[in-house]
């Protein structure tokens, strides 16, 4: 029996979903922390975003170390999203419960020929310095450990990014090792959830 392209299968026919296997359609689960929402980027988040993406600090250890211009942030916010469709997890938009604004983005990350499932954040400048990034992973740990079959997590750090290797220590990662991400040194701190 032919089955149309982006129906669902049937409950019987659905693998179990695990670290790898698709989950669609995808429903974002929401986490509260004390002062965050973990949810998923949504259209009106772009301004915030874009401006997060924008700022030369920010950018610093992302990437190619370039800030991005608007187009390339939805893109970056597409991707974000996409991963959700393709792995069954990944980053939250992270809201400020008590003003509703954009905060940043945190979570989960594992991109084809990835080292590994990271945790990972990203905040936006304004946000710095507040515990924000620390809560946020936290949840995500948690959801981690309580809702994926993962027994391990890294993240991948540039070595003169000393604000988040103290943020992956706090968390209680250590240092594992030096790997080459994206033509540049990156750190891999790591954690046992099991």
């Amino acid at each position: 029996m032919a089955r149309v392209p982006g129906a669902s299968r049937p409950e019987r026919e659905r693998p179990e979903r695990g670290l790898t296997e698709p989950n669609l359609p995808t429903v974002i689960p929401e986490l509260e922390t004390d002062r965050l929402l973990l949810r998923g980027l949504q259209p009106e988040d772009l301004d915030a975003y874009a401006a997060m993406y924008a700022d030369p600090e920010v950018m610093r250890y992302l990437e190619d170390g370039r800030p991005l211009d608007r187009a390339a942030a939805w893109r970056s916010m597409a991707l974000h999203l996409g991963h959700w469709s393709l792995r069954g997890y990944g980053q939250w938009a992270l809201i400020e419960r008590s003003t509703g604004e954009f905060v940043g983005r945190a979570g989960l990350w594992q991109p084809d020929g990835w080292p590994g499932l990271e945790i990972g954040w990203v905040l936006g400048r304004p946000y710095w310095g507040h515990g924000y990034a620390t809560e946020a992973a936290r949840s995500a740990i948690a959801y981690t450990a309580n809702q994926l079959d993962a027994d391990h997590l890294i993240s991948l750090i540039r070595p003169e990014n000393s604000p988040s290797i103290r943020l992956a220590e706090r968390l209680g990662e250590t240092y594992e090792r030096t790997i080459d991400l994206l033509g540049q040194q990156a750190h891999v701190y790591g954690m046992q959830l099991r």
